[in-house]
């Protein structure tokens, strides 16, 4: 039976770094961004939707949704966060369940552990699709620092990021495995592969 691991974190932890360890190991990844980003494409239902909801000012020429625009409104807003969240959150969920799907119904000789990549797994709930989940976890003045530099934010907006998904010591509490992102690539990776290790070992997903 396959493995269904489920790989979260807080914004910019370090989960896709990780994600192609796991990868690297033999893992089969499903990124929830690029999902994310297939179901917004122009005259798919939650584009359509989106637009309705917040006007054509957050298209570019091309029709499709300028992210960067619509993230400054929706992070600096809870409500409309709540919304978009609302649109896109179950079109993700199809996706990430018909992965899910085609990896349980593969023959014994292929892929059996299936990575979800996935930064909002506990606030879309789908948590409970999942055997195990880890969570990567640094440090909140390390995540503002990183959200500062990687999207050319000013600390009170990359502060609303941060604050808009569950709080990093909670995860942690829901988590059956916690890999610490704070130090060194290869810190880092040791702990990805005791983890791999203790899954190989236990043949749970043979």
């Amino acid at each position: 039976m396959a493995l269904i691991i489920g790989l979260t974190g807080g914004i910019v932890s370090g989960k896709s770094t990780v994600a192609r360890m796991f990868k690297d190991f033999g893992a089969k990844i499903i990124d929830a961004d690029i999902l994310g980003h297939s179901v917004i494409l122009p005259y798919k239902p939650a584009w359509k939707e989106i637009v309705k909801l917040f006007g054509e000012d957050i298209l570019g020429k091309d029709l499709t949704i300028n992210r960067e625009k619509l993230g400054k409104i929706v992070f600096a807003d809870q409500a409309l966060l709540k919304k978009l969240n609302e649109i896109t959150h179950p079109e993700i969920m199809k996706l990430i369940k018909k992965e899910i799907n085609l990896v349980r119904n593969k023959t014994p000789n292929q892929e059996k552990i299936l990575v979800i990549d996935a930064a909002l797994i506990y606030e879309a709930k789908i948590d409970r699709l999942m055997d195990k989940i880890i969570v990567v976890y640094i440090d909140e003045d390390e995540q503002i620092k990183r959200l500062i530099k990687r999207n050319n934010l000013s600390k009170d907006e990359a502060l609303q990021r941060v604050k808009s998904q569950i709080p990093m010591k909670e995860k942690i509490k829901m988590a059956d495995y916690v890999i610490d992102n704070n130090d060194t690539l290869d810190k880092t990776k040791k702990q990805v592969e005791t983890f791999w290790q203790s899954l190989v070992s236990s043949r749970a997903f043979l």
